[in-house]
């Protein structure tokens, strides 16, 4: 009998990772149909997967095809290193340096306290984003708050803004005064931007048509930067590759100097995310890591969710590091972004009614 059940159980494996690997292969034609693209997303999982039941087979008739699965395994992990820094898959803050020997100095040399202005070698001040999934029916919002009120971001990119949480950031009116926010139809699943630094003058802050995203230009010290909130829905069988078509104008839309964060569903080596990043022509910052996991497992599994929430940019943004912070009580980890903008790209102030002008005259006034 023991012959007979080895026997099973070799070509159950077999099975098994030949399973996988069509899966695996098939998210490699993601440009075809979002369909294959589902598959993407998990790319790393079913590497794993598949490597996992290739071992045993090395020692059986199977250890051809089981070697040439532990191959392609690697192949497609190493496909996800520019997108993912996998020596930081495990820590909580994990941090990408976008220029190496960039290092951020605050005044004084002192310990780092909320609202500090860091500077980077140049005198280039550095700004924070924090961008959010605050899960509609967030159970302890005060976590939320008390995040926003230790860390002090300069602008907050928000996703999940459901109706429960229109009064809940009506508490940061005074130290966040400009804002929008973007009732999805389902009251669910809406998007904010908040802001402590005003709004570039003559524009104003938008909604796309759903309520998916929300555009505002902010004035950075002189610098006019277009900052996006976003929130794509889920892969197919779900609409997402439709939703990113009906968004494309305003990807195109976005100003030469712009920076984008969101809950993109979508990882960052999927076709999904490419194809965002080349409608916006925008830049997708490295992943920190998985950020998204089923709320009901326990983090200790954190490195088996996905890495989903990310950031764009483009222009004078520079891009210094993408952070996770702590659970606040949704399924997606906090980002925080440290970023600075490129002097040799800065507007002087005194040239902004001049630039304020051309804009109109060419009809890109924001309404």
């Amino acid at each position: 009998m023991a012959p007979v059940r080895d026997m099973m159980m070799t070509s159950a494996a077999f099975v098994a990772m030949l399973v996988f690997s069509v899966a695996l292969v098939a998210g490699f034609f993601g440009t075809l149909h979002p369909a294959f693209d589902s598959f993407a997303h998990f790319r790393v999982h079913l590497a794993v997967l598949m490597a996992l039941c290739a071992l045993p087979l090395l020692a059986t008739s199977f250890r051809l095809q089981a070697a040439t699965a532990l191959l392609l395994a690697v192949a497609a992990f190493a496909t996800t290193s520019n997108a993912l820094s996998v020596p930081r898959l495990w820590p909580v803050q994990a941090a990408y340096e976008a220029e190496a020997g960039y290092q951020p100095v605050y005044p004084g040399d002192q310990p780092i306290h909320p609202g500090d202005q860091a500077v980077y070698p140049g005198d280039q001040a550095v700004y924070r984003l924090l961008q959010m999934n605050l899960r509609f029916n967030n159970s302890t919002p005060e976590k939320v708050l008390s995040l926003i009120g230790r860390t002090q971001p300069d602008v907050i990119t928000l996703d999940e803004v459901s109706d429960m949480w229109k009064a809940k950031l009506g508490h940061l009116a005074s130290a966040y005064p400009y804002r929008i926010l973007c009732p999805y139809p389902n009251g669910v699943f809406g998007v904010a931007l908040l802001s402590r630094r005003p709004f570039a003058a003559g524009t104003q802050p938008r909604c796309d048509g759903r309520d998916a995203m929300a555009i505002a230009t902010v004035d950075f010290g002189g610098t006019d930067v277009d900052v996006a909130a976003m929130h794509l829905t889920w892969p197919w069988p779900r609409n997402q590759s439709r939703q990113i078509g009906g968004l494309s104008g305003e990807f195109a839309s976005l100003g030469e100097t712009s920076i984008m964060a969101c809950d993109c569903n979508a990882v960052p080596w999927s076709a999904a995310v490419r194809r965002v990043a080349g409608l916006g022509k925008l830049t997708v910052a490295p992943s920190p890591g998985p950020t998204w996991l089923p709320i009901k497992l326990p983090e200790f599994l954190r490195f088996a969710g996905l890495p989903i929430d990310l950031v764009f940019s483009k222009g004078a943004v520079l891009i210094h590091s993408v952070s996770r912070l702590e659970n606040t009580g949704s399924d997606h980890l906090p980002l925080m972004v440290e970023f600075s903008l490129r002097q040799e790209q800065k507007k002087p102030v005194d040239e902004q009614e001049t630039a304020t002008a051309s804009v109109r005259q060419n009809g890109r006034t924001r309404g």
